[in-house]
């Protein structure tokens, strides 16, 4: 197949500006059936950089934190550069988790669209991007309690105590750097079992369609207990039959101004000055829950207080520096 020239300043801009990709590299791409078009283009724009690229295509899965096969992992063990165009997310494996402590540099890419290879958020400014993502990672490590208000009133209550805040900042240029592209967001693990309230999501895409009725999550002692609202029930279907995949895995914050409510989470989760909060999986960065999935939801302009310190509201990060 060859590469559709539109999708070649994506490819540029993601080895030269945010991978560093140099000559004689070893970079493996990781796709599926459904984005091989955009695996094609970073395997030909690869070679063409003097890299020595190999291309693996696996069928969609369709569970997000689900194990790639045993040779992708041992592949991915063998890169230099990971970078992986799929339907379904592979950041919290511990695949990837292996692959970085071998010191390959990763760009997981779940959800990515044809889109985001030619607009939006893959063009932001990544050095602002980078350094707004390291003040709120600084905050969320020496924050101990987080409270969310979401619409209608709802509030949750996360204890962060003692749990580091990780950086996806879309530049991944030394041995073991791993996260997102499109990218921009700072996170964390929040307590296992401790997490309680209720958060509230304006906007959701199911079946294909974006709806604005809003879905309530009830979550006691770190697991959801309840989901409310006119589509609670195709919510639901979204959650694997598993313990621990409504288990509260994960706080995160967005701070890329080029993201847009697209649907695709790769790019909603990074949208600037949204909170989205994950079940499931969080061994990759400080948890230990090892869930079957690992599902985000997103909840735009919401108020958010670290330690009782108002530091996002109206769609702002209110602390700069």
């Amino acid at each position: 197949m060859a590469m559709d020239p539109k999708f070649r300043t994506g490819c540029e801009i993601i080895y030269e500006k945010c991978m560093g990709l140099k000559e004689g590299e070893r970079v493996l791409i990781l796709t599926d059936d459904e984005k091989l078009p955009l695996g094609t283009a970073l395997y030909e724009t690869a070679k063409d950089l003097g890299a020595k690229p190999v291309l693996m295509q696996i069928p969609v899965c369709g569970v997000s934190g689900q194990e790639p096969p045993a040779a992708v992992a041992a592949a991915m063990m063998e890169a230099d550069v990971v970078i992986a165009p799929t339907c379904d997310s592979i950041t919290h494996t511990n695949a990837r988790i292996n692959a970085a402590k071998n010191g390959a540099r990763i760009a997981t890419m779940p959800g990515i669209t044809e889109a985001m290879f030619s607009e939006g958020p893959i063009k932001a400014d990544y050095r602002e991007v980078a350094r707004i993502t390291e003040v709120y990672t600084r905050l969320l490590t020496k924050t101990n309690h987080v409270r969310v208000c979401t619409l209608g009133g709802h509030e949750l209550h996360l204890d962060i105590t003692g749990r580091a805040g990780v950086p996806s900042k879309g530049v991944y240029l030394n041995p073991g750097e791993s996260g997102n592209l499109p990218s921009g967001e700072a996170y964390t693990a929040p307590l296992e079992g401790t997490t309680n309230g209720t958060y509230c999501i304006g906007n959701i895409v199911l079946d294909g369609e974006m709806t604005t009725d809003p879905i309530v999550f009830t979550i006691e002692n770190g697991r959801i207990t309840k989901i409310e609202g006119k589509n609670a029930a195709k919510v639901e279907a979204m959650i694997p039959e598993h313990e621990l995949s409504r288990s509260v895995g994960e706080l995160g914050i967005g701070t890329n101004p080029m993201a847009k409510l697209t649907g695709v989470i790769l790019e909603d989760e990074k949208i600037y000055a949204s909170v989205h909060v994950a079940f499931g999986t969080n061994t990759s960065f400080g948890g230990v829950i090892k869930a079957p999935s690992h599902i985000d939801f997103v909840t735009l302009e919401p108020t958010v207080y670290f330690d009782d310190v108002k530091v996002i509201e109206g769609g702002r990060l209110l602390v700069n520096e």
